[in-house]
């Protein structure tokens, strides 16, 4: 058996010239489990510097109170579920679990932060997961009691749950809405050109200099990209791929990103990337790759269309790549 490996890189490389010109400003944080990086490109070095400072600041905030095994506000909730208990929350964490309730309906649930507990179970809610397959009677008990956010009864500030089992992971929703808190802020101070990755997920702020901004797309197998895309002002981009954070054994990939139908990791994807722009770009990325990875290839032009989502990069479990025609014209 291998150990557990996570992909510290970044799943999405932007590319610049690497003599970049004064203008740009760069700077990086390990947040969320991965590499952070906010380049602003044109703003004063001053102005520059406490604008990515502040979204910085904003992102290890939301770490701490979002994390689903150490203590936080989410953890504390989490206890208070099992338990049967109503429980009093932040007003920001409540607007962001009503959120992730119309998403994950939206999905079928197969986009679910519900099965915090079956994720816990297959070892990846600890800095060292046990890289181990879990008993199946056990994987099995977690799928029948169908923990689901539709389970959660929100009332102002107040959270219950029908069912016991909800234990709530945020991971799959907390960096893209860090991408939308970042705009916010950069906006706030008067930056108006700026790319902000978060291990991947990716929003960019109007451009790097006379051309957009541009991101390459992470081959799940190979070193290098995939392929490159320039981004316009306001559109993001998110990723779910199965080298991301995984342990093997017995020569079988174990991947996070776990089929809440079945308990067990989804296998019919290596990577999934989506575009999207407008409202709530950064979220929309990061939570609607997912339910894409999972229900795998045979269903994805169907299920794109029906989340809204005209952009897509998947590459399936037997490396075949699937382009959605409106993703085609867009790739470089």
């Amino acid at each position: 058996m291998k150990a557990v490996r996570y992909s510290l890189g970044l799943v999405l490389l932007w590319m610049l010239a690497a003599c970049s010109p004064p203008p740009l400003h760069q700077q990086q944080a390990y947040v969320f489990g991965t590499l952070v990086e906010v380049s602003i490109y044109g703003a004063p070095e001053p102005q520059a510097r406490q604008a990515a400072a502040a979204v910085l600041a904003r992102f290890d905030e939301l770490h701490r109170t979002l994390h689903a095994w150490q203590p936080s506000d989410l953890s504390r909730l989490n206890t208070a579920l099992a338990q049967g208990e109503r429980a009093s929350v932040p007003p920001e964490l409540a607007a962001m679990l009503r959120d992730a309730q119309t998403l994950s309906i939206q999905s079928n649930d197969l986009f679910n932060p519900a099965i915090g507990g079956l994720i816990a179970l297959w070892g990846f809610h600890s800095d060292a997961p046990q890289a181990r397959v879990p008993d199946a009677t056990a994987i099995t008990g977690w799928v029948n009691k169908r923990p689901r956010m539709a389970d959660l009864v929100i009332e102002d500030d107040t959270v219950t749950s029908a069912n016991p089992a909800v234990q709530l992971d945020l991971g799959g929703y907390a960096k893209g809405h860090a991408l939308d808190d970042a705009v916010a802020i950069l906006k706030t101070h008067a930056i108006d050109n700026a790319l902000v990755n978060i291990g991947g997920n990716v929003i960019a702020l109007g451009a790097h200099g006379e051309r957009p901004w541009r991101v390459g797309i992470q081959h799940p197998r190979q070193p290098g990209t995939l392929a490159t895309l320039d981004l316009r002002d306001g559109e993001a981009i998110g990723t779910s791929g199965d080298y991301q954070r995984y342990f093997e054994a017995d020569g079988r990939r174990y991947s996070h990103l776990i089929d809440p139908r079945t308990g067990f990791p989804a296998t019919g994807m290596q990577s999934l990337t989506v575009l999207v722009a407008g409202e709530q770009a950064g979220t929309r990325s990061d939570a609607l790759s997912k339910p894409l990875f999972i229900d795998g290839a045979a269903q994805l032009a169907n299920h794109a269309s029906r989340l809204g989502v005209a952009h897509y990069l998947a590459v399936d479990g037997a490396s075949q790549i699937h382009v959605s025609p409106a993703m085609k014209a867009r790739l470089r």
